[in-house]
């Protein structure tokens, strides 16, 4: 799909999205538990139905009307399975750990780019405990055996989602098991919000000085309901809007919450945007921009709409400890430069940094390259640019925010420019 974009004006007020990650963790856990649970979910999108499509095809029970998912708990599950991922990594690094610990066959269908993403090192680990892992297929991987307790060493650098799956899977395991970093973890955020999803359904961790030691035995016990927080990664976008154009206030955001990417405030402030809050709402109005360095590794999913703040700032932002943004979705380091570069940015690109040289969006023709932050990084530039901006590919928010371009026409005024 093309949509094209003129100059607009982004501002008034809006909803956060229910967060992708979090409904994730509540519905894994769910179907773990022992007995229903009902999650209070108010969006749905295409990595959330691909979670519950696979929980369903082992054998929970996963219903979702009047904006809630009602679990039933795993019963009776099949020998062999296919469970189709679609594009989703965590559904696919999430539910790998935890097939091999239930001991099943499985055959994990991959669409699209996550065909590409990497499995290793968390393949060569569930290998060294008693699991076989092939390709039958280039889209397709299958999980054999039972997985064994032990010792799992991961380097913490190349995805959380490896270490969120494997805190899923060993307390199923009859013996203890200890997850051991070989290098510093990045996105930690993550990792948090896994540890106290756990916690809700009385699964326990305990933290050593490099990882984490496991009990085996364990029982995942449902605390009955639930509620989804607000996203905010999704909401970064309307809140950079805000600092660019605005002022946007935006609704159902936890300021005690788990996830990493609540900094994007602290951020914001950093670069000189108005920043206030109450205790139900988050607003953020324009003022003069200055570039900042910000190291992204904890909190990756932020690079986009901090590249465009720095696209409209004074001077020089540079984004580092990015090197993980090139196994997202796209090589999202490389989309975010090829993007701003189309509408008339400077940018300079290494392996593991973006510098953004603050100028003036001109507007022009950009891909969305199948990744649903680099369509609404494409969309929010239209709010400063002098001339329309063409998004080749837009369909892409369907993975974490299918309503977006309802949204968007709500929040936006066009503007001569």
């Amino acid at each position: 799909m093309e949509l094209t974009l003129p100059p607009v004006r982004i501002a008034g007020r809006i909803e956060a999205i229910a967060s992708k990650s979090q409904a994730h963790r509540m519905l894994l856990c769910a179907a773990l538990a022992d007995r229903p649970t009902r999650i209070a979910c108010a969006e749905l999108s295409e990595d959330i139905e691909a979670t519950v499509r696979c929980l369903n095809a082992l054998s929970a029970q996963v219903c979702y009307a009047a904006d809630a998912f009602t679990v039933h708990p795993l019963d009776g599950i099949a020998d062999e399975l296919m469970l189709d991922c679609g594009e989703s990594g965590s559904t696919l690094r999430f539910l790998l750990p935890i097939v091999a610990a239930l001991g099943l066959c499985a055959d994990f269908k991959l669409h699209g780019r996550l065909a590409q993403r990497p499995l290793s090192p968390l393949w060569e680990e569930l290998e060294a405990h008693a699991c076989t892992l092939s390709r039958p297929a280039p889209d397709t991987v299958r999980c054999e055996g039972r997985l064994h307790a032990g010792r799992f060493c991961l380097p913490g650098d190349v995805s959380s989602q490896f270490i969120s799956g494997l805190l899923f899977a060993l307390p199923l395991l009859p013996g203890d098991s200890e997850i051991v970093l070989t290098s510093p973890a990045q996105s930690k955020g993550y990792i948090a919000l896994t540890l106290h999803t756990l916690a809700q359904f009385e699964i326990t961790a305990e933290e050593t000085p490099d990882g984490w030691r496991i009990p085996g035995g364990q029982r995942y016990r449902s605390p009955g309901r639930l509620t989804v927080e607000g996203d905010w990664s999704n909401a970064a976008f309307w809140l950079c809007a805000g600092a660019l154009s605005g002022p946007v206030t935006v609704t159902g955001l936890s300021a005690a919450s788990a996830q990493g990417d609540r900094q994007i405030l602290e951020l914001l402030r950093c670069f000189g945007a108005h920043v206030s809050r109450t205790p139900e709402t988050v607003t953020v109005a324009p003022a003069p921009l200055r570039g900042c360095e910000i190291d992204v590794s904890d909190i990756p999913d932020l690079a986009p709409p901090l590249a465009l703040l720095g696209a409209c700032a004074q001077g020089q932002t540079v984004l580092t400890g990015a090197a993980r943004l090139r196994i997202k979705e796209s090589d999202r380091l490389s989309s975010i430069s090829r993007t701003l570069a189309a509408l008339g940015i400077e940018t300079r690109e290494t392996a593991d940094s973006l510098m953004i040289l603050g100028g003036t969006l001109t507007g022009g023709t950009v891909s969305s390259h199948n990744d649903h932050r680099i369509a609404m990084l494409a969309a929010m530039a239209a709010c400063k640019s002098t001339g329309a901006v063409t998004l080749r590919g837009a369909e892409a928010v369907k993975k974490s925010y299918p309503r977006f371009w309802q949204d968007y026409r709500r929040m936006t005024k066009e503007e001569a420019r």
